[in-house]
């Protein structure tokens, strides 16, 4: 009797101290990963305007105006088609574009790119290499010196 006692009180004890457990926020909702994707295609990314603002370190610069239709997707799963551009050993982006003809090699805006953070490793990816990804979608249109769009938490669907 006294086994049986000791038993159900460790029991009960043990749920009423998990129901003081932290809730980890950086995890998605279940939702999430149930929710088709919204494909993201570069002539919307490309509706985008830009105003002259001053910046503390380069003097006067231009920051994008981000559209309403993309302003809503933050925080959501899209889907994007493109071109692997290398950045560094470790970094790649998403371009609109060919290697050759990115923004940064070409005469493209920085609209033609999204910089790629991938779920769990970063795989190894050859240049131009078009891909289909999914991922989370986010925004930037305070920092100058980080890109405008980004897909977080990317993992490649399709690949040529």
């Amino acid at each position: 009797m006294l086994k049986k006692i000791f038993v159900a009180t460790y029991c009960g004890l043990a749920v009423f101290l998990m129901s003081f457990s932290v809730k980890n926020t950086t995890e998605k909702p279940l939702e999430f990963y149930d929710q088709n994707p919204t494909e993201v295609t570069w002539k919307l990314l490309g509706q985008i305007d830009f105003v002259k603002k001053k910046n503390p370190h380069y003097g006067e610069v231009m920051y994008p105006i981000i559209n309403g239709t993309l302003k809503a997707l933050q925080g959501k799963k899209i889907k994007a088609s493109g071109f692997i551009v290398p950045i560094d050993s470790k970094t790649y982006a998403l371009s609109k574009n060919v290697f050759a003809q990115c923004f940064f090699c070409g005469n493209a805006g920085p609209e033609t790119i999204m910089g790629i953070k991938f779920k769990g490793s970063t795989p190894r990816l050859k240049t131009d290499t078009y891909v289909t990804m999914e991922g989370t979608f986010r925004y930037n249109a305070d920092d100058i010196d980080d890109w405008i769009y980004h897909i977080e938490n990317a993992v490649i669907t399709h690949q040529k």
